[in-house]
């Protein structure tokens, strides 16, 4: 019971005010969940989009990795992070001895802002309960949350990424642990050590559940 109150004292001192665990207590497939969205026109976002990216990767990952929204080159593809930022990523997937397939990867937006622009909060509430039955189908053992939109939706908090990377959270059943955005890396490859150390730890955390 100690430590229980001692990690919600944690959370409320970084701002974390409760932690969101979506809508459904029953989890849909991931096929379900894409047919749900059909040909979305849900928030304004599909009047200029050319594709809906809605997740890759294995269905029963272990670790999944969560964005802000997708770019142009993932608009083109229909595919999550495969433009500068996703190779990058791809990079430090296979730097943990895993592949694209292994792990799951989503977005909070499935439809790309104009001019890569930050999400508007009504298209945030229009897709999150996509993104939360996602993490509940996949119930990966850990989520790594990408740039600070991703931290501060899953965790509700308006704390700076910067102060919370690195850190473990509760969230439904998973781990989940906020670090930079691939795309912030590729502007600040100094940070490039940070996040791999976030990785080495998520490393770690998972040879403990197996």
């Amino acid at each position: 019971m100690r430590e229980v109150v001692e990690q919600l004292k944690f959370f409320s001192d970084l701002g974390v005010t409760h932690l969101n665990v979506g809508t459904d207590d029953s989890p849909h497939s991931l096929e379900e969940i894409r047919q749900e969205i059909g040909d979305c026109r849900r928030c304004k976002l599909w009047e200029k989009r050319n594709s809906i990216v809605f997740g890759v990767g294995n269905p029963d990952a272990d670790l999944m990795f969560v964005g802000e929204a997708p770019g142009a080159d993932e608009d083109a593809q229909g595919i999550p992070f495969v433009g500068r930022a996703g190779k990058l990523l791809t990079k430090i997937i296979e730097a943990m001895g895993l592949t694209r397939e292994q792990v799951y990867i989503a977005n909070i937006l499935k439809c790309r802002p104009p001019g890569n622009r930050d999400p508007e909060p009504d298209e945030v509430e229009t897709c999150e309960g996509f993104l939360f039955q996602q993490i509940q189908a996949v119930q990966p053992r850990i989520i790594v949350a990408l740039g600070r939109h991703a931290a501060q939706l899953l965790l509700q908090t308006k704390t700076p990424i910067s102060k919370i990377r690195g850190e473990f959270f509760q969230f439904q059943n998973s781990l989940l642990i906020p670090t930079f955005h691939p795309s912030y890396l590729l502007r600040n490859p100094s940070s490039k050590r940070q996040v791999w150390e976030d990785m080495k730890a998520v490393q770690a955390r998972l040879k403990e559940m197996v």
